[in-house]
């Protein structure tokens, strides 16, 4: 099933040098010394028209996701995995250069979506999408 509606998406390992430290301070903020890094990092493209449905990350990735928000503000809902229901949910508002970063709990207990601009609100807060990127670094998975 598709997750996503409206977007263009690539893995990117190599970066210009003055992204590479981008990069680095992002993983730097978000990951332990220890961790290992999956080799690609992901760029969603999401345009104005485009949304992200509720899901929970693939199991293929480890236990933290950390994201850089770029051009558009968006709203992001969390709510439980296990529940048809809205009886809870909490949304963040990703302005553009901000970091996210999902780990344990809100990784696998909570579903994450990126509402659609026509019903993208934080509060009483209409907020007006536009095209928004993503840049997104995923842990290896850890076998036990």
């Amino acid at each position: 099933m598709n997750m996503i509606t409206g977007m263009g998406e690539l893995e990117k390992s190599r970066w210009e040098l003055a992204n590479q430290k981008v990069i680095q301070r992002v993983k730097d903020k978000a990951f332990d010394d220890e961790t290992t890094m999956l080799p690609g990092v992901h760029v969603l493209d999401l345009f104005k028209d485009g949304y992200i449905k509720p899901h929970v990350d693939s199991k293929f990735c480890g236990r933290r996701i950390a994201g850089v928000s770029l051009l558009s503000t968006a709203v992001m809902r969390l709510k439980p995995n296990d529940s048809d229901s809205y009886s809870f949910f909490v949304d963040v508002l990703l302005k553009p250069c901000s970091l996210y970063i999902m780990r344990d709990y809100a990784r696998y207990e909570l579903t994450h979506e990126v509402l659609p601009d026509d019903i993208s609100y934080f509060g009483d807060k209409r907020i007006i999408r536009d095209r928004r990127i993503a840049v997104v670094m995923r842990e290896e998975p850890t076998t036990l």
